[in-house]
């Protein structure tokens, strides 16, 4: 299996280079120069099979660089009930007629990203190790991503992490998981602005061949391929758990900020997963709402980004939107290049003319959720099902709720447990005792260890400078 990129100008790789690589040289994203194509014949047999069976199965697809053994290691290392509280690993579990919970927030952080996250570290220190390399991660986070990479990177050999969060945007929960590790290869920076600076800097530094270089620059955010890949794995698993048989057609909706999860999804589908629509649920910063309705992509700039109750989704710049972009416009890497250079000088791009191909070809349909609206859904599910939802996924259950056609089976990926946003859970609610996993109690009362830098991508360099070069 060979990787290539959405700009067409880097030379072909296998999966260990594009796991380590981050931003492709070009500019670009990473992405399978083709798609696996999956049979009915292999869709009965895989239905009774495993996480870890499945994971094996489908990952082999796409890694051909890496003994069979080894990865079947990795993936039976990460992939277990005492990591992930469950042995089914992502159980799913009915809501409404005909709608459906996908369980993502079982693991150490409580929230989807583990589901990825975990797979990555372990295949990060593989790779180093088979290498004999070390890596400097560098990632942007609205609130998820920061903490289950760091759980799943921290005390790993030849990895140095430095997270960026947007200060003083995240929950007291979210600042909590991420600022209270004291392991020495990781680095909290909060950066006085949005998500979306956080971001911009991540890829500022990535496109700087010079210190990318010199520091062995990685990224753990969706634009890394081995996270897609991982994520793959769940839809799969989905789709057996809310049906019977594989003539039966779900539709998945999916929360979504930076489009790395929906992107999954979105492959899985075109791997052949009898899957009807990719449901996009965004919250005030619809960008991805507009284009999916009026082919508009219009991203905002980080003063007219939103700061809302459901903020891992506080983004106007979906990075990882790119890869679709790629397919919907035939892999013509040019015509990428060009657009994605128009947004990076803050302007957006029109794919009207692409509208019938998104909703029909490829299946999109979005939808749009407030503070209100997220609000009156966790109430609503709580008084009706007794179920407690985060607001992340709210979004998503008020949205299904919303598109959802007669008879049709929508399965709605969680983002988070509820534990994590228990402001907002109170505002809905009242005051109640939310579960709370043994090893989160008192979590907020441990000392913070965090730098706060100007939005500056150079100031992120000097300090990556200071730490590495200490070390």
């Amino acid at each position: 299996m060979n990787y290539i990129s959405t700009r067409g100008n880097t030379p072909k790789m296998q999966f260990s280079d594009v796991l380590l690589m981050g931003l492709a040289p070009d500019g670009g994203l990473m992405l399978p120069e083709t798609y696996p194509q999956i049979d009915r014949a292999t869709l009965d047999t895989w239905r009774h099979l495993s996480y870890t069976e499945l994971a094996f199965e489908i990952m082999s697809l796409f890694i051909s660089d890496i003994p069979s053994d080894d990865l079947k290691a990795l993936i039976d290392k990460t992939y277990t009930s005492t990591v992930f509280n469950s042995d089914d690993i992502t159980p799913v579990t009915p809501l409404y007629d005909k709608v459906f919970l996908l369980e993502l927030s079982n693991g150490p952080t409580l929230a989807f990203k583990d589901m990825a996250m975990q797979f990555l570290g372990n295949a990060f220190e593989y790779v180093l190790t088979k290498k004999g390399e070390r890596l400097t991660v560098i990632g942007a986070t609205s609130g998820d991503t920061g903490s289950a990479a760091e759980y799943a990177l921290r005390g790993k050999e030849n990895i140095e992490v430095f997270m960026m969060s947007p200060h003083g945007k995240m929950s007291a929960f979210q600042r909590a998981q991420m600022y209270s590790l004291d392991d020495k290869n990781i680095h909290n920076i909060a950066i006085k602005g949005m998500f979306d600076d956080c971001q911009d800097i991540v890829k500022a530094l990535q496109e700087d061949a010079d210190f990318k270089a010199k520091y062995s620059l990685g990224t753990v955010n969706s634009i890394n391929w081995g996270r897609i890949l991982a994520q793959i794995v769940y839809y799969f698993k989905g789709y057996f758990g809310a049906t019977t048989h594989n003539d039966e057609k779900v539709s998945f909706c999916v929360p979504s900020g930076n489009f790395g999860n929906v992107c999954a999804a979105h492959i899985a589908r075109m791997m052949g997963l009898p899957i009807d629509r990719l449901i996009v649920a965004t919250n005030e910063n619809d960008v991805l709402h507009e284009f999916f309705t009026t082919g508009n992509y219009a991203p905002r700039k980080a003063h007219e980004t939103h700061v809302t109750s459901s903020p891992s989704m506080d983004i106007s710049k979906a990075s990882n939107f790119e890869r679709f972009v790629y397919t919907l416009l035939a892999q013509d890497g040019s015509q990428v290049s060009r657009l994605f250079d128009d947004v990076k000088t803050g302007k957006g791009f029109d794919l009207a003319d692409k509208l019938t191909d998104i909703q029909g070809k490829f299946g999109f349909v979005s939808g749009k959720s407030t503070h209100a609206d997220r609000l009156a859904t966790i109430k609503k599910v709580y008084d009706e099902t007794t179920r407690l939802i985060d607001p992340h996924t709210a979004d998503g259950v008020k949205v299904a709720l919303d598109v959802q056609k007669q008879g049709e089976t929508i399965v709605v990926a969680e983002t988070a447990l509820p534990i994590k946003f228990e402001e907002t859970i109170t505002q809905a609610l009242g005051k109640i005792d939310l579960p709370r996993p043994p090893h989160t109690i008192g979590l907020e009362d441990n000392l913070q260890y965090v730098t706060v830098l100007e939005n500056d991508a150079r100031l992120v360099a000097d300090e990556i400078y200071r730490k590495v070069t200490a070390r």
